[in-house]
């Protein structure tokens, strides 16, 4: 089809294989249905495997994004600007984890969409807003680490509530507004009507995106990361530059003031260390996903379907790996974490609790 090199699929939202679209049928997403799409089953091991691993991810993602957000907006002393940056970063995982995972995992393995037409494009949107909802809001997390590292004593200042909430809403309206507006005016269908119509089967959830909109959803994309590189870079630095001014100064000759500035940069140097981490893991798992987009986009469908598929799940297990690294490296989430598996924030003044006492 001519049309394919002008194309490419959303987030692996085809169910008709590159392979099998003009093979011959063997099995049927609807067996007694004209115009079926074809099945391609797993055997039943790796059909199990996979079941699991997917499974596993989207149940890692709800619940360990449901316990950040519990976390801090439980606890009084997590109740900072920052904070809530992370708490609506965990928001957007969590939904991936319950609104795009599950369904992803039955058409991945099933390789056909049993959820009927309609949520077939909310699936899409969903799958998209949140996506870059997180890129964005890792993106302002990037900042809000940089003025914490470069000027800890004036930050408080700087990265007010109102600062975050802007952050915050930015973040979401953007990517809400650009995905259901893209998928529901048919913008991304323009001039790949052929393809269109050659992918529409029923048991099938395919959305054709032209170069013009692929190459715009790699900018938003590219353009978050690129100030997360740069930044994170700066705050290296600055962090190299404190450490050798601390390690230049005795501890007798410093006054108290200079003391207290050392430990409250130490703290921020630590926090933007863990966030860089899930900087760190974001780009290791968006990246190759991303890269093959655009390249399938100009060359036409060149990828193989299942080295698709493991991009498409690997991005997607980045909305489970923050509540990882933050209870690896936080002790507070750890304890947090305690607290509520255990019961124990339903008791009496348990908002109040000293998470940060070792």
């Amino acid at each position: 089809m001519a049309a394919d090199d002008d194309s490419f699929l959303w987030h692996q939202n085809s169910t008709v294989s590159r392979e099998t679209i003009s093979a011959p049928s063997v099995q049927l997403c609807y067996e007694n249905v004209n115009g079926s799409c074809v099945r391609n089953p797993y055997s039943p091991g790796p059909r199990l495997i996979l079941y699991a691993v997917f499974g596993f991810g989207a149940v890692l993602a709800v619940c360990g994004n449901l316990l950040v957000m519990m976390s801090i907006l439980h606890f009084r002393q997590l109740h900072s600007p920052a904070n809530f940056l992370v708490a609506s970063l965990a928001c957007a995982d969590f939904l991936v984890g319950l609104t795009v995972m599950p369904f992803s995992t039955v058409r991945s393995v099933e390789s056909c969409w049993y959820f009927g037409d309609s949520y077939c494009k909310f699936h899409s949107c969903f799958d998209g807003s949140f996506c870059y909802s997180s890129f964005f809001h890792l993106c302002f997390i990037s900042v809000d680490r940089y003025i914490a590292v470069s000027d800890p004593l004036l930050y408080p200042t700087r990265f007010t509530a109102s600062v975050s909430g802007k952050c915050i809403a930015f973040s979401w309206l953007l990517s809400i507004i650009y995905s259901f507006s893209l998928l529901y005016t048919g913008a991304n269908e323009a001039g790949l009507e052929d393809l269109v119509s050659a992918l529409t089967c029923v048991g099938g959830c395919q959305v054709a995106v032209n170069q013009s909109w692929v190459f715009i959803n790699f900018l938003l994309f590219f353009i978050p990361t690129l100030v997360m590189i740069t930044v994170y870079s700066k705050i290296f630095l600055i962090a190299k530059q404190q450490a050798e001014k601390i390690e230049r100064m005795s501890d007798q000759t410093a006054r108290a003031s200079d003391r207290y500035k050392d430990r409250v940069a130490k703290r921020e140097r630590k926090a933007a260390k863990t966030l860089g981490i899930a900087v760190a893991a974001f780009l290791l798992s968006w990246t190759p996903y991303f890269v093959d987009s655009i390249i399938d986009a100009f060359l036409g469908f060149i990828t193989p379907t299942y080295v698709y598929e493991i991009l498409t799940w690997i991005a997607y297990y980045n909305s489970a790996m923050n509540p990882l690294i933050y209870a690896f490296f936080y002790p507070w989430f750890r304890k947090a974490i305690k607290l509520i598996v255990t019961g124990r924030i339903l008791r009496e003044n348990s908002s109040a609790t000293n998470l940060f006492l070792e």
